[in-house]
Order: structure tokens, then sequence, then C-alpha cells
């Protein structure tokens, strides 16, 4: 028995491929515990609680911490062997590949919490299709984000198995140089859309005004954000274009401030006068979901005397503000038709001096 284990095969003996196997064959029963005791428990646990912090650990654990154990046991096997160089060089290489490719995948999930999170946190709880709208515009950050971190992962990657990479990422970054002026508008828009997607100027569903351009917001992409317009037809703008201009995001408007004028006749009784402000603030007041706030009569105009009342809405609504213009409207008219108010119009007098016009008359009929 001694001989069959002392034998050497290899470069080894059998006994160093049994202790080898024994050290293979504990480390993957250690990992198989691990993984189906340990962790089950703890995700038992992660069950009962409100925090999806112990959720997301819990995962990472078990995609990151596992095949490590899995791939140490593994490892410290070959290590108890006599291997050969080029055997020990490509082990390392396997050792950087697998280290690299599980550090950079936790890496990459931290940062898909981390923002879900963001978003949950910013949105609220009743905002669930909010919610799931804006994990839809994260898969797109994702991928640009996974490849950016895959590609200086690669770097590393390459950098700690010998090759020259100075070389390459000089070569890299004037290329680089050339593609970032070529698609600078593109790289514009895109670091815009971030700026959009974190600050939140506006969201699906708000109705904004830029310049000239007004509507609602349908998507926003990396490169573009689409508005349907009051008139139907759909504006694709850039994303650069929206977060240099100065944007009105009527959706966050929590009142309405509403500034209107009346014109009353010049004829008007000064008691009637003073009864308008009282007049209009109490139809006002009568109104569900307004707030008075002041009534003067403001000025002389060229053909009437000029009233200003000044309100505010509790909505955002466009539709609900102009059903109670229209309520403030037709009492107002009404009141005035009671009280004899009248309404001033455009009107234009003009005065004829007779002497003249008879003296111009008689000329005329000489000749």
């Amino acid at each position: 028995m001694e001989d069959i284990l002392n034998k050497t095969y290899f470069g080894n003996t059998a006994l160093k491929y049994l202790i080898a196997l024994g050290i293979l064959t504990i480390g993957v029963i250690i990992a198989k515990i691990f993984s189906k005791i340990v962790i089950y428990r703890f995700k038992k646990w992660a069950e009962n609680t409100k925090t999806t912090v112990d959720d997301f650990i819990i995962r990472g654990v078990e995609k990151t911490v596992v095949p490590l154990l899995y791939f140490g046991a593994l490892y410290l096997a070959l290590q108890s062997l006599i291997i050969s160089p080029k055997a020990e060089k490509l082990i390392t290489v396997f050792t950087s590949i697998v280290l690299t490719f599980l550090t950079i995948r936790l890496f990459i999930s931290i940062i898909r919490y981390s923002l879900n999170s963001y978003l949950v946190k910013k949105a609220g709880a009743d905002k669930s299709a909010e919610v799931e709208l804006r994990q839809k515009q994260l898969r797109g950050m994702i991928s640009i984000i996974s490849v950016v971190i895959w590609g200086f992962g690669l770097v590393f990657l390459l950098d700690n198995m010998g090759f020259n990479v100075a070389a390459v990422i000089t070569g890299l970054g004037i290329g680089g140089i050339a593609v970032a002026l070529a698609a600078q508008a593109v790289l514009g828009d895109l670091f815009s859309y971030f700026v959009i997607f974190f600050d939140r100027p506006f969201e699906i569903g708000d109705f904004i005004i830029i310049g000239d351009k007004m509507g609602t917001v349908e998507y926003i992409g990396i490169k573009t954000t689409r508005l349907r317009s009051l008139g139907g037809e759909q504006l694709v703008l850039s994303n650069t274009d929206l977060t240099n201009s100065r944007v009105h995001n009527y959706k966050r408007m929590e009142r309405r401030r509403i500034v209107f004028k009346l014109g009353v006749v010049y004829k008007t009784k000064t008691e009637q006068l003073s009864e308008i402000p009282k007049i209009v603030k109490e139809i006002i007041e009568g109104i569900k979901d307004t707030s008075f706030d002041r009534g003067h009569f403001s000025s002389y105009g060229d053909f009437s005397l000029i009233f200003e009342f000044v309100y505010y809405v509790m909505s955002a609504d466009y539709n609900k503000y102009a059903d109670i213009q229209q309520e403030i409207n037709l009492k107002i008219y009404n009141e005035f038709e009671k009280r004899g108010i009248e309404f001033a119009f455009p009107t234009q007098r003009l005065y004829l001096n007779k002497e003249n016009w008879n003296r111009n008359v008689s000329s005329e009929t000489v000749e």
C-alpha cells in the first residue's frame, strides 16, 4: 500500500493526488453547506424584514462568495501539487480572470441596486407606475455603465497578465479624442440624459413649455425627449436643448395664480363702483378650490373704468381652472345684470361744430 501511495505520476505521488482530492472534496462540501444551509436561513430571515438591503447582500453573497468558495477549493487543491511553470502561469491567468469577472459583476450589481433604491425613494410608495417606467430607462443607462466598467476591467486584467497596455491606451486615447470630436453632439445629449435622469426637472406625463414649444412629455431617451403638443403632433427635442433651456413645468405647479380684469362704463355710479370688488370677492369665495387674493379699481382706461382681480385655483389642472373661470364670469355677468352695471366696450365719440359745419355747407352751395 505504501509503495502505491509513494508511486509518482506526472511529478506527484499518489498520496499528493489523494490529498488534493481531499482538499477539493472538503472545499466543495463547505461550499454546499454554506449555500444550502447558511444562505437559505438568511433568506428566510430576510423575507420577514421590510428593508431590501439584506436581500441584496444575500444575493450578492450567493452570486460572488459561493463561486469563490468553489474556486478556492480547486485552487488550494492545485497548490498542494507540484505543477510545471506553464501550468502555474495558466492557473494564475485563470485566477485573475475569475476574480476580475466576479469583482466587476459585484460592482455593477451595487450600482444597479443603488440607482434602483434612489428611484424608489424619489418616486415614493404611491408611484409604482412611475418607478417601473424609470426602471426601463435605467436599463439603458446600466448598459452604458457596464460597457465602461468592463472596458476598464479588461485593461486592468491585461495589465496584470503582463501585456503592455500603455501603447494600447495611448492609441485608444487618440482614437477616443477623434471619436469624441466627431460625436460630441451625441455625447452631449448622453450627458444631458444623465442630468435629466438624476436631477428630474421633468418626468413622463408632465406638461412643459420650452421657448415657443409646449407639450406633454411622452418619452425620455438617451438622445432625445419626445413631447405631445396640444395640436396633436409629436415634438422631438434633443436632451441638450432641454438642459440648456428654461423649462416651465406646469405639472409641478401646486396652485394656479389667476389675474383678470373687468371694464365698466364711465357713467357707472360711485356706489356701484364701490360694490364691484365686494361682489366679485363673494363670487370667488363661494366657489370650491379657490382662494381670493385681492380686487381693486385699478385704472382709468380709454373707454372704461378698469378693475383688476387676483385669485388662486388650488390645482394645476388647466381644465379645472377653465371651468372655474367660466363659472366666475357667468356669475359676475348675472350679478351685474341684476344691479344695472354695464360692461364697457370700445366706443368713440365724434364732436362736430355746428357753426363751422353750416358755413362749409353754404360755401359749397354758392360754388
